[in-house]
């Protein structure tokens, strides 16, 4: 029996030694994509780092993890989250592999492609992202037209 045990459990040990901080990163990053969209807001928040900021589209939205937590979970109570899917994903990492940063792109129905970009670092052996900005990209062309409509918007001269 304790020869089986120990067959069974052997693999899964090797395997999750084995795990590079590549895969441990992309794991991190899809898991706050599918917890997002599937409204799991415990598992979602888990994913950040106690001191880390999430920026939003909107200038206003530079949310500091318990206030974005606050608001997240409100939203997740309702069965309501937000869905993206990443379509290209780059990942770079410190010297010490202690730190990384990456950049996404992400398709939502609603809002078409959109840019992630972010840093996260290891926290007692846990990849925490500590910052994730969302950006809407404009099209060189376009910016003129829509930066004039920003800046009223915000009542800038």
């Amino acid at each position: 029996m304790q020869r089986t045990l120990f067959s069974l459990v052997l693999p899964l040990i090797i395997c999750c030694q084995n795990t590079s901080p590549d895969q441990a990163v992309t794991g991190v990053l899809n898991n706050l994509h599918l917890y997002a969209a599937e409204a799991r807001g415990p598992e979602y928040f888990d994913l950040f780092a106690d001191d880390a900021i999430f920026f939003g589209t909107d200038i206003g939205e530079r949310w500091e993890k318990n206030a974005f937590q606050e608001y997240g979970l409100a939203r997740f109570e309702t069965g309501q989250g937000w869905t993206y899917h990443m379509t290209e994903r780059n990942i770079y990492f410190s010297d010490d592999d202690q730190t990384c940063w990456f950049d996404e792109l992400v398709r939502n129905d609603k809002y078409g492609q959109l840019r992630g970009t972010g840093v996260l670092k290891l926290v007692d052996q846990e990849w925490k992202i500590m910052q994730y900005n969302l950006v809407l990209p404009m099209p060189n062309d376009l910016l003129p037209k829509y930066a004039q409509e920003i800046k009223e918007f915000y009542k800038e001269e």
